[in-house]
C-alpha cells in the first residue's frame, strides 16, 4: 500500500503529492500536487474542476509527445479542431530517490502502450521565505531513452494560435472574480500571455502566486496564462515551434513558485522572488 507524500513548511502541511493517483485514461494519469496551500491554510490549487476535468493541481503535462497526449482531454487536430482521441499516455511513478517532508527526488516514466517514451527525474523542494510566504522549487528533467528522435508539441504547433501550452502547469482555484495577473512591466492576461518575463504573479482572493524561471532555458519559455476563462499558469515548452529531443537527449526546466498569503504588490513580489532564487 502506498500513501501520498505530505510536504511541510515551518511545521505546517502545505502540499500533498499524489504520486500514484487512480485516474481515468482520458485524464492522462500523472502524479500531481493537490491541495497546495498558503502558510495560512488558503488553498491555491484546483483538482479536476468541471471546466477542465484533466487539470490536476500542479503537474507537468504535455499535449503532444510524438503524437501522444500527456495533458488529458481532447487533442487539437489540424483541420478538425479539438478531438477526443484514443492517444492518452500515462506518467508512472517508478522510484523515490529521496523522500522527505520538505521535498523529494522521483524517477518517472512517461508510458504509452507499455513503452516508455520519456523518462523523468523530478526534484521538488519546499523553502520558508517569511512568516506568510514559502517557495516551491520544481525541476523536471525529461530524457528520450529510445533510438529515434522525439519532438514535443502543443495545440499551437498543430494549428491553434495562442495555445502553446505544455510543461509545468499550475491550475489555481476559480473564485467569484478573475484573479489579477502581472509581471514586472505588464498587467492583464492579454499583456502577459505568450510572452517571456523573469517572473509572473497571479493574485486571487487572499493569495498570490509568483512564478519564476530559475534557469536561462526556462526563462526563454513564454508564459501560458488564463484568468478570464479559468485561473491557470504554465511555462510553455513548445509555444509555436516543436521542441526536438534526440536519442539520449534531456530537456531540463526549473520553475520556482512563491506561495503567499494576501495580495502582493510588484515590489513585494520581486523581493520574494529574489529571496527564493538566492
Amino acid at each position: 500500500m502506498t500513501t501520498d507524500l505530505v510536504l511541510r513548511c515551518a511545521g505546517r502541511p502545505v502540499g500533498r503529492y499524489r504520486h500514484r493517483p487512480a485516474l481515468a485514461p482520458e485524464l492522462s494519469p500523472r502524479p500531481y500536487l493537490h491541495p497546495v496551500t498558503t502558510l495560512g491554510g488558503t488553498p491555491v490549487t484546483e483538482e479536476r474542476p468541471e471546466d477542465h476535468r484533466h487539470h490536476l493541481g500542479v503537474s507537468v503535462a504535455v499535449p503532444d509527445v510524438a503524437g501522444r497526449n500527456f495533458w488529458g482531454g481532447r487533442t487539437f487536430v489540424r483541420g478538425r479542431g479539438p478531438t477526443l482521441l484514443d492517444n492518452h499516455g500515462e506518467q508512472r511513478h517508478d522510484e523515490w530517490k529521496l523522500r522527505d517532508p520538505d521535498g523529494f527526488v522521483e524517477d518517472l516514466s512517461w508510458r504509452t502502450g507499455g513503452t516508455a517514451l520519456l523518462r523523468e527525474r523530478r526534484t521538488v523542494a519546499v523553502t520558508a521565505l517569511t512568516p506568510t510566504a514559502w517557495a516551491l522549487d520544481f525541476t523536471s528533467a525529461l530524457t528520450n531513452p529510445g533510438p529515434e528522435e522525439l519532438s514535443i508539441g502543443s495545440p499551437a504547433t498543430n494549428g491553434r494560435p495562442g495555445a502553446g501550452y505544455g510543461g509545468f502547469f499550475w491550475r489555481a482555484p476559480k473564485g467569484p472574480a478573475a484573479p489579477d495577473v502581472f509581471t514586472a512591466g505588464a498587467d492583464g492576461e492579454g499583456a502577459v500571455h505568450g510572452r517571456t518575463a523573469g517572473w509572473l504573479a497571479l493574485a486571487g482572493p487572499g493569495w498570490t502566486l509568483v512564478f519564476a524561471g530559475a534557469t536561462e532555458a526556462t526563462r526563454r519559455d513564454p508564459w501560458f496564462v488564463r484568468t478570464a476563462e479559468y485561473p491557470g499558469v504554465g511555462s510553455a515548452l513548445a509555444w509555436d515551434t516543436r521542441l526536438p529531443l534526440p536519442p539520449g537527449g534531456t530537456v531540463v526546466r526549473r520553475v520556482v513558485t512563491v506561495v503567499a498569503d494576501g495580495a502582493l504588490q510588484r515590489p513585494e513580489a520581486a523581493a520574494l522572488v529574489r529571496k527564493a532564487l538566492s
